[in-house]
């Protein structure tokens, strides 16, 4: 295997079972890498969202009083009310989730990535500036 980047129609990529052996099998599997990190995108957009909206909800005094146990890293009695509490976990549990999927979808890029071929690499580069173009105007839309 190759130590440095090399422009290759044949690769394996993450599993034995992904092996690419012809132009149209890379151009495939670029198309796959670009959308895997148009998602890496996208999943980093909808983290931040999902934390702005749960703050929203929240009134002013519960949010001054999260952020400031956020801050300090104490462990108070509890929020004022527990519907409040449950919306807190809930959001910080599906924002746990995504980031779950974000940092496994970061490895497998990254893995694609050192695969040293220098299409696969463009393609994770040009996935990540379209992601990032696509999904970050979302995170000014409230």
């Amino acid at each position: 295997m190759a130590m440095h980047f090399i422009f290759s129609d044949q690769a394996v990529l993450l599993f034995d079972f992904w092996s690419v052996h012809s132009p149209a099998g890379m151009a495939i599997s670029v198309l796959v890498v670009l959308l895997l990190a148009v998602l890496y995108e996208s999943l980093k957009v909808g983290k931040a969202r999902l934390l702005l909206q749960a703050l929203m909800s929240l009134s002013t005094a519960t949010r001054q009083q999260l952020i400031e146990e956020t801050d300090q890293d104490s462990s108070s009695d509890s929020l004022p009310d527990s519907r409040t509490h449950l919306r807190w976990f809930m959001c910080h549990f599906g924002q746990s989730l995504l980031h779950v999927a974000q940092v496994v979808i970061g490895y497998f890029m990254m893995l694609a990535v050192m695969s040293y071929n220098t299409w696969i690499f463009f393609g994770v580069v040009l996935g990540s500036g379209v992601g990032y173009y696509l999904a970050y105007p979302l995170l000014n839309m409230t």
